[in-house]
C-alpha cells in the first residue's frame, strides 16, 4: 500500500516538476504520501478498539476520571460534542464542496480521535442527567447499548477515513451521512431536545 500512495501522488502530482528537472522529487507529493501513509496506518487502529473489550466502563462518580465534578464533566462533553458537529460539517465542506482531502486530513485525525468511546465514555458520569444536562437517564440504564453507539461510529469515522484517503469524494459524502445518522440515531434515544 506505501508504494502504491508513493507512486499514485509522485506521478499524479509531480509530472511538471519531473519534465523539469528529470528524477527530482516534488517536496508537496512527498508531505502528501506520507500523510495518506499515515492515514492508512491511523485507519487500522479503529477496527482493533472496535475488536477489543477496551470500552470503558461505566463512570459512577468522579472519582473514577479526570473530571473534579460532575459538572464539569457536564460542560465538558456538551462542549465536545458540540465541537464535534462543528468538525463533521467542515469536513462536508472540504470533502464534499471542495473535494480536498489533503485539507481534510488534520480533522479526520481530530475526529478519530475526539469522536471515540475512549474520549467520550468517561464523561458520562452515572447520575448527570439533571439540571443543566440533555442526558437522559436511560443513557445509565443502558450503558452498554449507549457504549455500542460509540463503538459504530469510530467505525463509521474508520470508513470515512478509508475514502478521503482514496480521494473516493462519493464515497467520503456516503460516508459523513453515516457519521451524522449514527450521531443522529444517539441523539434521538439519549438526549433532549
Amino acid at each position: 500500500m506505501q508504494r502504491y500512495l508513493k507512486h499514485r501522488y509522485f506521478k499524479h502530482r509531480c509530472a511538471k516538476q519531473r519534465i523539469q528537472r528529470p528524477g527530482a522529487l516534488c517536496k508537496s507529493a512527498l508531505h502528501k504520501g506520507a500523510l495518506y501513509i499515515g492515514l492508512a496506518l491511523l485507519l487500522c487502529a479503529p477496527i482493533t478498539w472496535a475488536t477489543d473489550d477496551t470500552t470503558p466502563a461505566m463512570p459512577h462518580s468522579v472519582d473514577n476520571t479526570s473530571f473534579t465534578s460532575e459538572r464539569e464533566a457536564v460542560v465538558w462533553r456538551r462542549e465536545e460534542l458540540k465541537d464535534i458537529e462543528s468538525l463533521v460539517r467542515q469536513l462536508r465542506f472540504d470533502l464534499v464542496n471542495n473535494q480536498d482531502a489533503e485539507e481534510a486530513a488534520p480533522r479526520l485525525l481530530e475526529l478519530q480521535e475526539r469522536a471515540s468511546a475512549n474520549n467520550l465514555l468517561p464523561a458520562f458520569i452515572a447520575g448527570t442527567h439533571g439540571t443543566g444536562s440533555e442526558a437522559r437517564a436511560s443513557i445509565w440504564e443502558e450503558w452498554d447499548d449507549f457504549a455500542a453507539g460509540f463503538v459504530d461510529l469510530e467505525g463509521k469515522v474508520a470508513t470515512l477515513i478509508e475514502a478521503a484517503n482514496q480521494e473516493d469524494y462519493r464515497a467520503a459524502a456516503r460516508a459523513l451521512s453515516e457519521v451524522g445518522a449514527s450521531c443522529k440515531s444517539c441523539h434521538r434515544a439519549y438526549r433532549y431536545n
